[in-house]
């Protein structure tokens, strides 16, 4: 069950991240990945920062600030 709500979440993160960086989702594969890679890169941000988070909101908002971040450095390689 735990591997469900980690791929829901995983999801609804990519897609909100890419909502809010670019304007539209990159897919269900893509926005899972994205979600995924933003909730690793997201919890360690928040723990650099000394900020814990908890239950499912907690999570969602973790992955959601790592998504953003992984999308944000990706377009910067990008540029250059």
């Amino acid at each position: 069950m735990w591997l469900l709500w980690f791929l829901l979440i995983g999801l609804i993160a990519g897609w909100l991240a890419g909502i809010i960086m670019k304007g539209s989702g990159y897919g269900v594969i893509g926005d899972i990945v994205i979600g995924i890679i933003g909730a690793l890169i997201g919890g360690h941000v928040l723990r650099w920062l000394g900020v814990t988070t908890f239950g499912l909101l907690g999570s969602l908002l973790t992955a959601l600030l790592g998504a953003i971040i992984l999308i944000f450095i990706v377009r910067l390689i990008k540029q250059v």
